[in-house]
């Protein structure tokens, strides 16, 4: 191949003299067709064979390695997706049972609020129960002494005025007697 390329040299540096020598543009010259035509051939021949054997080769592993890491991250990414579908779907299953789990701990709360609210309404019913008894028992004691007290007073009063009226003075047991119908008793 060396020996080509300074070979190549070579009749290139003749070339450039004749064509000084010519005064025109070598390429041109028909007299030079033959061995540019040679020159031609051998170069083809030499880039068809560099490119055949050494790059073309290259190229076609780098392709190939290209489509080989496109597929597998393909498949990786189709993995990752399954994946990322599966935790998704077990996120979304866990979600739904801790909705569940947190309504059914909600509902237990508020069945033991209620059980515990109504309990507490029955003993506060039963101390306004018992509070109601005693205030009855106290009206009613406190009634009957009024009621004494009316009989007492009324009994003074009736004294005063039959005192007033007739000028003497009556016994009290005959004013109680007197004011016995009367009272209903």
């Amino acid at each position: 191949m060396f020996a080509g390329t300074t070979m190549l040299f070579a009749v290139a540096a003749e070339a450039a003299e004749e064509a000084a020598q010519s005064g025109g543009l070598p390429q041109l010259n028909p007299h030079t067709f033959e061995t540019q035509l040679f020159w031609l051939a051998v170069t083809f021949l030499g880039l068809f064979f560099v490119m055949a054997k050494i790059a073309l080769p290259r190229i076609g592993e780098v392709i190939e390695e290209r489509q080989d890491r496109i597929k597998r991250d393909l498949d990786a990414a189709a993995r990752l997706k399954g994946e990322t579908d599966k935790a998704l779907a077990e996120y979304e299953k866990a979600l739904a049972d801790a909705r569940t789990n947190a309504s059914g701990i909600a509902k237990e709360t508020r069945e033991k609020l209620a059980a515990e609210t109504e309990a507490e309404r029955h003993r506060v019913d039963e101390q306004i129960a018992v509070k109601l008894r005693e205030a009855d028992t106290r009206i009613a004691a406190t009634k009957s002494k009024a009621v004494s007290a009316i009989g007492d007073i009324a009994t003074d009063t009736a004294r005063a005025v039959v005192e007033k009226l007739i000028g003497e003075n009556v016994p009290a047991d005959d004013v109680k007697k007197v004011l016995r119908p009367v009272a209903g008793e």
